[in-house]
């Protein structure tokens, strides 16, 4: 519909409204108006919506629009955080996308995005398919409400045979080139062209194994060639067209394929699971951020970082990072990270400032952050900051010691807490009368502990804990957010690869469901559906338990005793008791 105004002398379009799009009711959208002699009517198509944001002009407190990533790259940037220059495509774009049958994007969006795009380009000195100085950037999803893992990321975009020469050039470094080239491939052709990450890893496997080595960075130069050569050569046999050059076409077509992941499996089935609405999350934002680079040698790392422990509540920085890596090497699990207190002996300057990060995110925010984080020879950026997702024990001991430093009132340390999280707190833990010796020992994800059917894909741990109401524990090489019904299903999940910060225990913590990561000396076989332990065989549907809060697996079932009441909660109770006006005497049964 159209609105007017009636102003004296002239009537003119204020706005233009289509009833489809709900962003109209709660945005202002920018109109030129040009009212010369008598009465004139703005044209309707001088009005056009802005799809696209630059991070130095967003709205932090509008999730809606921007989903929470990108309100909290705008909120970071305009508080002086080290955030490479980007812009946000708005949830709206998304949901127009959706909505039309032909699923395109809507018609000034791309010519929007070319315009931000040339600023970036200012601010970097760096071309967007410039063959000297290339421009690279990742193509991120994020929604209003925190999803962890759920929908997709594409890094290393606008890399092609030309720009790949211009990166190893401007970097004097032909093996951080072609790594960065080999991970484009990939993630492009799974997220954006469906090729199946079974098709590359087979090539990737081949090429580790005549090169006589296990781990992605004991590759060379050379090596990480031959994976792209075979990369680009899986994505024409897999698609039947040859990888795009051209970068906005790469751009474009990676951007419908973000928007795409908001409908999912994973991320619907995630909304299902925690009651996410239309109402709290609609649609996703993407991303756009210049690349920096984690793996430009030893001076160079990723990670990600809580600003307290999520498991205990505990005041320091919790996390784990990787030297000489790309941040979906931290969170997808395929490389066990280090502790973040290990970064002071490695790089002591970055570890002070990432102290300091750590602080200002907290004093903003006044909420416990998890953020991801770049070093690129020895130049700290902060990528993305969220809400930490924190278990039960974590929120309480944190609310009551936020309260304590003044960050903040005792209304608002209780209310920070949804009631239902208390419950995680009587989940049982194992008897301290068990005196059994755990078969191996991973990483302690998440508290809590569970027994259960040794379940090896999430199909099957669907079908068993859902289906047929047996206790199941996930088992796995590594997770991957493709996993997460398996989650839903399962008492617990246990993992060979991967750390605290992987998407499996990010999404267990959130659950209150135990997880044990980086069980490295439990050697998985999802083929033959059994894991190896030594001499210990474990098949599908022997018995085991595992423990989140030590990180100890063991075999059979294990005694569980109810937890007991934290100093924290009885105090957190007592406040609640003073600000109360209904009390409850008694609960009969």
């Amino acid at each position: 519909k159209t609105v007017r105004l009636l102003c004296g002398f002239a009537d003119f379009v204020v706005a233009v409204i289509n009833p489809k799009q709900k962003a109209c009711e709660n945005n202002l959208f920018p109109i030129n108006l040009d009212v010369s002699k008598g009465r004139q009517l703005v044209s309707t198509e001088q009005v056009q919506q802005q799809w696209v944001y630059a991070f130095s002009e967003g709205d932090g407190s509008n999730k809606q629009l921007l989903g929470g990533k990108g309100a909290n790259l705008c909120e970071m940037t305009q508080i002086g955080l080290n955030v490479p220059p980007g812009f946000v495509i708005t949830t709206q774009a998304c949901l127009h996308y959706l909505d039309s049958g032909s699923k395109s994007v809507p018609e000034d969006m791309m010519s929007q995005v070319r315009e931000h795009m040339a600023k970036v380009e200012r601010e970097t000195g760096k071309g967007f398919g410039d063959p000297d100085k290339p421009l690279l950037v990742s193509v991120r999803s994020g929604s209003a409400m925190s999803m962890p893992g759920m929908m997709d990321t594409i890094l290393n975009l606008g890399l092609n045979a030309e720009t790949l020469k211009g990166e190893i050039a401007q970097t004097g470094d032909a093996r951080f080139g072609y790594d960065a080239y080999r991970r484009f491939i990939q993630l492009f052709g799974k997220v954006a062209m469906g090729v199946p990450d079974e098709a590359f890893d087979v090539e990737f496997e081949a090429v580790k194994q005549a090169a006589h080595v296990t781990e992605d960075v004991g590759l060379s130069a050379d090596n990480l060639k031959e994976i792209s050569e075979r990369f680009l050569r899986v994505f024409k046999e897999q698609t039947g067209r040859a990888f795009p050059e051209d970068p906005f076409e790469q751009l474009e077509i990676a951007i419908k394929a973000v928007f795409g992941s908001w409908m999912g499996k994973r991320a619907i089935d995630y909304r299902a699971q925690f009651k996410i609405t239309p109402d709290m999350a609609n649609g996703t934002a993407v991303n756009i951020c210049t690349m920096v680079f984690g793996n430009r040698g030893d001076d160079s790392a990723t990670g990600v970082g809580f600003t307290r422990n999520p498991g205990t509540g505990e005041d320091k920085l919790y996390g784990e990072y990787l030297v000489n890596a790309q941040g979906e090497d931290v969170v997808a699990g395929i490389r066990t990270p280090k502790p973040i207190h290990q970064l002071a002996e490695e790089m002591p300057e970055m570890a002070r400032q990432l102290d300091e990060l750590r602080d200002k995110l907290e004093a903003h925010y006044r909420e416990v952050q998890d953020f991801e984080f770049t070093i690129e020879r020895g130049v700290l950026y902060c990528l993305q900051t969220r809400n930490g997702k924190m278990n039960a024990v974590g929120m309480v001991r944190s609310s009551v010691e936020m309260v304590k430093s003044g960050l903040l009132s005792k209304e608002q340390g209780l209310l920070r807490i949804d009631p239902i999280y208390l419950e995680q707190m009587l989940y049982p833990r194992l008897s301290p009368n068990f005196k059994g010796e755990p078969i191996a020992q991973g990483l302690p994800a998440s508290p809590g502990a569970a027994s259960g059917y040794a379940i090896f894909d999430a199909d099957r741990a669907e079908v068993q804990g859902n289906d047929m109401g047996r206790p199941v524990i996930l088992v796995r090489e590594e997770t991957k957010p493709e996993d997460i019904h398996g989650f839903f299903a399962s008492q617990g999940i246990l993992t060979s690869r991967g750390g605290k910060t992987s998407h499996a225990a990010v999404v267990a913590r959130g659950m209150g469901k135990p997880c044990v990561a980086g069980a490295e000396g439990i050697q998985v076989d999802v083929q033959r559906r059994e894991a190896h332990v030594g001499n210990q065989l474990i098949r599908e549907g022997d018995m085991i338990t595992i423990d989140g809060t030590t990180g100890n697996v063991y075999v059979g079932e294990v005694e569980m005793v109810e937890p007991e009441f934290s100093d924290e909660l009885k105090k957190l109770l007592q406040w609640a008791d003073d600000a109360s006006k209904l009390h409850v005497m008694a609960n009969a049964d």
